[in-house]
């Protein structure tokens, strides 16, 4: 059965909160884990519940900073379903469905090494290093995939 997306909603956080703390406690995430900042996210940014065979695997949130800049905020894989090109497709069909914005970036941190190669193999290049990003004490390293 193939991959859909369903737009979230407050009342996903639950669900929301179970996926952040699935990859939690690495230090290549910093997870989301309070309701003020899910509700945060759920007003500025797109969200979606990532959904295969009935189940929810992951999140997407992106935010769209103008008609030809998206940043894409969030992707998350439970860990029981990574591998398995999960994320691979999601992004593929996100950057199909944002074929007219010009700039698309994200960050990861720099020891997260399947995301960084999915997220070179699609385009995106590294375009600087930022320490303490989200204020956990780790770098992230900020991806950008631009487009003419």
């Amino acid at each position: 059965m193939p991959i859909h997306l369903k737009k979230a909603i407050l009342d996903d956080f639950p669900i929301l909160l179970e996926l952040e703390k699935s990859v939690a406690g690495t230090n290549i995430y910093s997870p989301m884990l309070e309701e003020n900042e899910w509700k945060e996210e759920l007003r500025k940014n797109t969200v979606y519940l990532i959904i295969k065979n009935e189940d929810i695997v992951g999140n997407l949130s992106y935010e769209k900073k103008s008609n030809d800049h998206v940043y894409i905020s969030g992707l998350v894989i439970d860990p029981r379903f990574q591998g398995q090109g999960i994320a691979r497709e999601v992004l593929t069909n996100l950057l199909k469905e944002l074929k007219d914005v010009q700039r698309i970036d994200l960050v990861t941190h720099p020891d997260n090494r399947r995301a960084l190669e999915l997220y070179r193999s699609l385009g995106f290049v590294i375009g600087s290093r930022k320490e303490d990003y989200f204020g956990d004490g780790e770098p992230r390293l900020a991806l950008v995939l631009e487009r003419k």
